[in-house]
């Protein structure tokens, strides 16, 4: 069953198209962006190889989570999102990440991958926000007098 995500224009929020075997009717239903904060433990070795596509690399590490119950993950970065400055041991981050599962030889193998890495407190608010600049000094609004426009 093919799933496509797509993102609507008029607000940029990202929804999944799951494809139902009713009536092969597409249905929309919000897609949840998996976000984690936690604590770097571990940095692994960096991998390279070569592979049909050219040169690449992968960055592995161990993050744990706070709480009453903490969790250790291990997480993929590949090629350009390995930032070295960001990757310190004991820092917390804010990771977003897709999970993804392949069988090979009978056997299952699922791939924590992170498409974004900030230090934790640093991502931008959510939706179209903005903060006005006061106005600069001496600045005058021209339209002072009334006038008899209805708008």
């Amino acid at each position: 069953m093919p799933v496509h995500k797509f993102f609507p224009q008029e607000k940029n929020v990202p929804y999944i198209l799951i494809p139902i075997n009713h009536q092969n009717s597409i249905f929309a239903t919000k897609y949840f962006i998996m976000q984690l904060t936690a604590t770097l433990v571990q940095v692994l070795p960096l991998q390279k190889g070569t592979g049909r596509n050219g040169e690449w690399k992968k960055q592995d590490i161990i993050v744990q989570t706070d709480g009453q119950y903490p969790k250790k993950v291990c997480i993929s970065i590949w090629g350009d999102k390995i930032n070295d400055s960001i990757l310190q041991t004991g820092k917390q981050l804010s990771i977003s990440f897709d999970i993804e599962s392949r069988e090979y030889n009978g056997r299952w193998y699922t791939d924590v991958k992170a498409w974004k890495i900030e230090p934790a407190g640093a991502e931008m608010p959510a939706g179209n926000t903005y903060a006005d600049a006061p106005p600069q000094e001496g600045y005058s609004d021209l339209n002072n007098e009334s006038d008899d426009l209805p708008f």
